[in-house]
């Protein structure tokens, strides 16, 4: 029988619980990680939620996705809960991975989240070994790989694309450009004037968006899904996005009465207080509920989707906070794979 594709208020509910997911669940770090009972660097996803939710609603369970440090979009986006995200942000053996990542190494191999990474374009290259194995296999497996805009500096990315475009491979290479690296603008890193320019000379199909509507990214991707079915090529979507908060933790640049980071981070004024107001009124979690609003869903309706991710959250922190921490004597343990 063939897929019967739900309607817009359907998609747009499911986009909304998910972004409203991301959210709820940062705003609990930002609630809780001045206790100090985190031990994991924040690399926060507000600004960003509408990639990650629009590419993996569109993507089936079995497909693949490869991440970077800015992760906690795309784990909820992916994997669809925070009880086992919030063990791992506190450490505990409830995580993803036992503890033993934190923020920056997450993974959920069973709802198809295969490895995040803090290293700057580290996983591009093992997507794309999935994505030939994959091939080899026949098993039609789509592999997605998220990056930032700074890894497009990194020669394993060239590496990465110049072989799956070379194979035909069945990925979506899909770069999330804020323009910055840290607090480094594009223009005073790159010595080249467009990455659209660079992508479009390889031979893969080419997607670019600035929509912070997580439907349209929902839309684009199943574009990209029907491109690589029909011209067994891989797909690079280049999705333009406003970082929120600062490079690493939980205020804002602009929150001038929260303390700045330690380590040096970040430089100040390096971007406009009027560029971070217009991109907050296209935050993507407002365009989402205001959407839904004019589609003739109720405000209750809403509302009980905040409630309840709201009270998950909580209750997904309170569980984490009175798990156990892993064994001692399982320090060596998961460090190898077992045949």
């Amino acid at each position: 029988m063939p897929k019967i594709k739900p309607n817009k208020k359907e998609i747009n509910l499911n986009l909304f619980k998910t972004v409203d997911l991301i959210r709820s669940a940062e705003k609990g770090i930002t609630k809780y990680y001045h206790e100090d009972d985190m031990k994991t660097p924040m690399h926060m996803s507000m600004g960003e939620e509408a990639i990650t939710a629009g590419v993996c609603h569109a993507l089936n369970s079995k497909d693949q996705v490869f991440g970077y440090y800015r992760s906690h979009a795309l784990y909820i986006s992916k994997a669809h809960e925070v009880r086992s995200f919030f063990g791992e942000m506190y450490g505990k053996e409830t995580g993803c991975v036992r503890g033993r990542g934190g923020s920056m190494h997450l993974a959920n191999p069973n709802a198809g989240l295969m490895m995040i990474s803090a290293i700057v374009s580290s996983t591009i290259a093992p997507a794309v070994g999935a994505s030939f194995a994959n091939k080899v296999k026949r098993n039609g497996k789509i592999v997605a790989v998220f990056f930032g805009d700074g890894a497009v500096e990194e020669g394993v990315f060239f590496e990465s694309l110049n072989f799956a475009c070379l194979m035909k491979l069945p990925i979506i290479f899909i770069c999330q450009d804020n323009e910055l690296a840290v607090d480094v603008l594009a223009k005073e890193r790159q010595g080249f004037k467009s990455i659209p320019d660079i992508v479009k000379s390889f031979d893969c199909n080419f997607i670019s968006s600035q929509s912070t509507d997580a439907e349209e990214i929902y839309e684009l991707t199943n574009k990209a899904l029907d491109l690589i079915k029909k011209n067994k090529k891989p797909v690079f979507m280049h999705l333009k996005y406003y970082r929120m908060l600062q490079h690493i933790g939980v205020i804002s640049d602009f929150d001038k009465d929260s303390p700045r980071p330690k380590g040096g981070f970040e430089r100040e004024n390096y971007r406009s207080k009027k560029e971070y107001d217009e991109w907050v009124k296209k935050d993507p979690l407002k365009v989402l509920k205001n959407k839904l609003l004019k589609l003739g869903v109720s405000e209750e309706k809403v509302s009980q989707i905040e409630k309840e991710n709201y009270l998950e959250v909580e209750e997904s922190i309170k569980l984490a906070k009175e798990a156990p921490f892993p064994k001692k004597s399982e320090l060596f343990d998961y460090i190898y794979a077992k045949e």
